[in-house]
């Protein structure tokens, strides 16, 4: 593997994610693997192996008819690592705007991810204009 084959692999994650393709996601993911959610105990709720994994991603995936507008910066990738820093703004039913900061930290393992790890901090909602 390559630093390009690691930025590869990011960059389908990414799609599938944005897409809610379950699925192809979890082909993405190694046998082993870990997600870290942002939200929950612990702090963040840790679901470990495939079958939790994809509970999970199913669980924090947002949900097709919220309008919200994700905007991507470049992910920084190594052979060991990667982290993808997103911005996301979610438009309220009162109007109001929440954004949202965030990055999630992968770890590979072989040609898959085996860890994804989530970080973020959101904004009280402002008024749209």
């Amino acid at each position: 593997m390559t630093i390009d084959d690691r930025a590869a692999l990011i960059d389908q994650f990414v799609y599938a994610w944005n897409i809610k393709d379950v699925d192809a996601l979890m082909t993405l993911m190694a046998d082993d693997c870990t997600f870290h959610s942002s939200v929950g105990p612990d702090p963040g709720v840790r679901f470990e192996g495939p079958a939790d994994v994809r509970r999970g991603f199913e669980m924090y995936l947002p949900p097709s008819g919220l309008a919200t507008e994700t905007v991507m910066e470049k992910p920084l990738v190594s052979m060991n690592f990667a982290v993808t820093r997103w911005t996301t703004l979610q438009r309220q039913g009162d109007g109001t705007v929440q954004e949202t900061l965030a990055c999630d930290v992968f770890e590979f393992e072989g040609n898959r991810i085996r860890c994804k790890d989530t970080y973020r901090k959101i904004s009280t909602p402002v008024t749209a204009s």
